[in-house]
């Protein structure tokens, strides 16, 4: 499953954690419409400590999401 959110914050902090506070993006274009449709609300929040994935996130983008399960072991 596939959802589409926008970075609404990317806070860093000085224990050298970064917050990344996701949204479902608006209906602002043909594609968003879609993905508004089935997600129109909901909050996604990540504390973050790879320096890799830190500089990754951008608030102000947005990015899809992929939910696969997992499988236990």
């Amino acid at each position: 499953m596939r959802a589409k959110f926008l970075a609404e914050s990317v806070s860093n902090h000085a224990s050298g954690n970064t917050v990344v506070n996701l949204a479902p993006v608006l209906k602002s274009t043909e594609e968003n419409k879609s993905f508004w449709q089935a997600t129109p609300s909901g909050k996604l929040e990540m504390c973050i400590t790879n320096p890799n994935a830190t500089e990754f996130f951008k608030a102000g983008v947005e990015y899809y999401v992929d939910f696969t399960p997992a499988t236990s072991e």
